[in-house]
C-alpha cells in the first residue's frame, strides 16, 4: 500500500481548528488539495503530519505555534497616523493592507485597532501565536518520478 512520503504529490482534504474549536480553513464542500511536500509551500507541522500516512487514511494532528507561523513578533505591531493612509480610506479592524519594504517586496498588514488620530497595524500572519489542529484525509497519493 502506498505511503506519504517526503517528495510525494498528495491530495488531501482537510479543516483547520484552534484549540477552542474555530474553523480558520477548510476543503470541506470544495475540491481536496493538491500539495508536493518538500517544496516549502507548507507549514512544517502540516507536511510532517502527512508523513506515512496512507491512502484514505484520516488522523487528527496538533501542529505547536513553533511548527506553524512561530510567535507574535511585536516588532511586526506598529502605530501609524491615519494621515499615512490614502484620503478615501476609512480604517476599519480586521481591513488588510499592503505596504511595500525597502527592498520593494509586499507586506501584507491588517488593522488592530483604530483611535482618533492613529491605527494599529499588525504584520504578523493572523495565525501566529496559536497552535493549530488538523483534521486530514488522504485522498491520492501521486506516484513521483524519479529521473
Amino acid at each position: 500500500m502506498s505511503q506519504v512520503k517526503a517528495n510525494s504529490t498528495v491530495v488531501v482534504h482537510y479543516t483547520g481548528k484552534l484549540e477552542d474549536g474555530q474553523i480558520f480553513d477548510t476543503s470541506e464542500g470544495k475540491e481536496p488539495a493538491e500539495f508536493v511536500l518538500g517544496e516549502g509551500r507548507l507549514i512544517p507541522g502540516f507536511e510532517n503530519g502527512l508523513i506515512d500516512m496512507k491512502l484514505s487514511e484520516k488522523k487528527t494532528i496538533t501542529i505547536l505555534k513553533a511548527d506553524a507561523y512561530g510567535d507574535v513578533v511585536k516588532e511586526m505591531i506598529q502605530e501609524i497616523k491615519k494621515t499615512d493612509l490614502p484620503q478615501d480610506m476609512e480604517p476599519q479592524v480586521g481591513m488588510g493592507l499592503v505596504s511595500k519594504g525597502p527592498d520593494g517586496q509586499e507586506i501584507n498588514l491588517m488593522i488592530a485597532e483604530v483611535k482618533e488620530d492613529t491605527i494599529v497595524i499588525d504584520g504578523n500572519h493572523p495565525l501566529a501565536g496559536r497552535d493549530l489542529i488538523f483534521d486530514l484525509e488522504v485522498v491520492e497519493i501521486k506516484e513521483t518520478a524519479t529521473a
